[in-house]
């Protein structure tokens, strides 16, 4: 079996302080963060819009300017962005400014490239908005230059969002994912990211403005009293001063509640409580996490238990686990062990509400079981196992700040979790659970772009076993975790806008649809075959699949002589066969929403 080299999935910053002597104060230190101005702009093909990029927590400005994709434009060392020659697809590119101190920090922007100027204007209020999974924050939008003032919302230039995204209703009232997007961090891991809300002109689509989300999840968040789990936590020493007036910081997710002998322990990994096997047993363990702090230290912190046990990765017997257990601080943590996010029910703002997971031993994973984990990086998110017999190999660094003793730890027999937007850095230690029952089923470490793996959690109790003492999760009955069903969208952000397109642009889609229909019509998920507008452009028709929910797709084509093509999944429609225009639309609005 091939051995691939994954990514820890833990968390770290860097904190520049204020040099100062004679006994001077140290100035409260700031992490590295990129802005970008302006945040979105409309780009007429072959002109130019000069973008600016702010950089804090360092006094090295410089950054290194990019453009997404090829063929979407240049931009130069000043940051002066050159529209391609024609409008590309998508018509969205990003442009990204990168940190020269620190290549992990970057900014973005987003550009519509259009083919000419248009005369209306769309301003989306607020501009930026921080918004918390399964939360809602409106938006309005302003429209200048026609009297028209009615706007199409979108998602990442998906209209009406999708559950990954977040939902948008046609009022602009924005609801958040369960779980916090990623996006690659060029290294083969994965990082949180922002998404954006647009307003597009229905007068004129080129006419559009826009609005930056960035998802922050409950977990992430300091807590007080006795903390609920998956949330950020780190060991109080995970951190790394150098000789240049820095301070690098570490943490990830204090995981779950295990029992032993009558004694209650957080589990996490090796590498979150006992900073990959340098830590002294005894270690207070904090929450939140010192990267989630504001001066990378103990400053508001709470010690929620104390380090007693790990597993030595470079010196401990296969097989091997990425595993630590701290007993906890009386008091200080949630005794029934509820994790954030992981129940069956939801509170009066449609958010779910904490449970513990199903008490016991876990159970072994199988392929295709859908999973779910509550971490503090991404939040509530869910997924299916690929494989149950996955070979890993896995870096280690004993200092935060990568300095300290570096090891390779060979892994097999790890759950494999599908998708790269399960977890990101910041997760390790999350619980994997299934979604069915919220049975404990790994114990997460790592991953990578594409997948996430997990330690099975029956090697992890093993482990911990002491004589006849047995351990076992601390947890209640089995339950479904409703937050991998979530969040629903708003009704009207399933609505169908109404078609503006031209009755001679329909007719010529419906005369293609109709010339190929009986072609169409053979594929076997298809129940109806009908005529709208194009999701991904208004402005263009699409011949429109209404396909059985479920059913695998059997290579549906992406178009039809040059008619886009588009899916609605639904479980029985209301009509079947060749259908028009405005039975297309009733079909539509009868399907959950894409």
């Amino acid at each position: 079996m091939t051995r691939r080299l994954l990514t820890l999935f833990c968390s770290s910053a860097i904190f520049i302080f204020a040099g100062c002597g004679g006994g001077g104060t140290i100035t409260p230190p700031t992490l590295i963060r990129v802005a970008v101005a302006p945040s979105a702009a409309t780009v007429v093909v072959s002109q130019t819009q000069a973008f600016s990029a702010t950089v804090t927590g360092t006094t090295n400005q410089g950054v290194n300017w990019s453009v997404s994709g090829s063929g979407n434009g240049s931009i130069s060392a000043s940051g002066v962005y050159t529209a391609p020659a024609t409008v590309p697809s998508p018509a969205t590119v990003t442009v990204t400014a990168t940190s020269q101190a620190d290549s992990t920090r970057s900014g973005s922007a987003t550009v519509t490239v259009v083919a000419t100027a248009s005369s209306v204007t769309v301003v989306v209020t607020p501009t930026s908005a921080n918004v918390s999974n399964f939360r809602t924050q409106q938006f309005t939008a302003n429209v200048t230059g026609n009297a028209n003032t009615a706007v199409t919302w979108e998602v990442n230039n998906v209209v009406g969002g999708n559950q990954k995204l977040g939902f948008i209703s046609t009022s602009g009232l924005y609801v958040a994912p369960s779980g916090t997007p990623t996006k690659s961090d060029g290294q083969g891991g994965t990082i949180t990211t922002t998404v954006t809300v647009k307003a597009v002109s229905q007068a004129d689509s080129t006419g559009n403005g826009t609005a930056t989300v960035t998802v922050v999840p409950d977990n992430t968040k300091a807590q007080s009293g006795a903390i609920t789990l998956g949330t950020s936590g780190s060991n109080a020493h995970d951190f790394k001063n150098t000789a240049n007036n820095t301070i690098t910081c570490c943490g990830g997710t204090l995981g779950s509640l295990v029992t032993r002998g009558g004694t209650q322990y957080i589990l996490s990994n090796n590498h979150i409580l006992a900073r990959s096997d340098g830590a002294t047993i005894g270690d207070a363990i904090v929450q939140p996490g010192l990267i989630d702090t504001t001066t990378c230290t103990t400053a508001n912190t709470t010690t929620v238990a104390n380090l007693s046990q790990f597993f030595n990765l470079e010196t401990s017997t296969v097989p091997n686990i990425d595993a630590a257990i701290a007993q906890i601080v009386s008091g200080k943590v949630d005794t029934t062990g509820k994790i954030v996010y992981l129940g069956a029910t939801v509170d009066g703002n449609n958010v779910p509400v904490s449970a513990p997971p199903q008490g016991g031993s876990g159970m072994a994973g199988s392929v295709n079981l859908a999973v779910a984990k509550s971490g503090r990086s991404t939040g509530l998110t869910c997924s299916t196992i690929d494989a149950i017999n996955t070979a890993t190999s896995v870096d280690y660094t004993v200092n935060c700040d990568g300095t300290g003793t570096t090891f390779t730890i060979d892994y097999d027999n790890q759950v494999d979790i599908l998708g790269g937007d399960f977890s990101g850095q910041g997760d390790s230690g999350s619980l994997i659970v299934s979604q069915s029952g919220a049975t404990p089923v790994a114990l997460l470490y790592a991953g990578s772009d594409s997948d996430t793996v997990g330690n099975p959690v029956g090697a992890v109790l093993n482990f911990f076993k002491s004589g006849a003492n047995s351990v076992t999760f601390v947890g209640g009955s089995a339950h479904t975790v409703i937050g991998c069903t979530l969040p629903n969208a708003p009704t009207s952000a399933k609505t169908v806008q109404p078609s503006s397109l031209s009755a001679r642009v329909m007719q010529n889609a419906t005369a293609t649809r109709d010339l190929h229909a009986p072609e169409l019509m053979k594929y076997p998920e298809v129940q109806s075959v009908g005529v709208g507008p194009s999701y991904d452009n208004p402005n263009e028709p699409a011949i429109v699949f209404f396909v059985t929910q479920g059913e695998p797709h059997t290579n549906l084509p992406a178009q039809v002589d040059g008619i886009r093509t588009r899916i609605v999944e639904g479980q029985l429609f209301s009509v079947r066969g060749v259908v028009s225009a405005a039975e297309s639309v009733t079909a539509e609005k009868s399907a959950p929403a894409p």
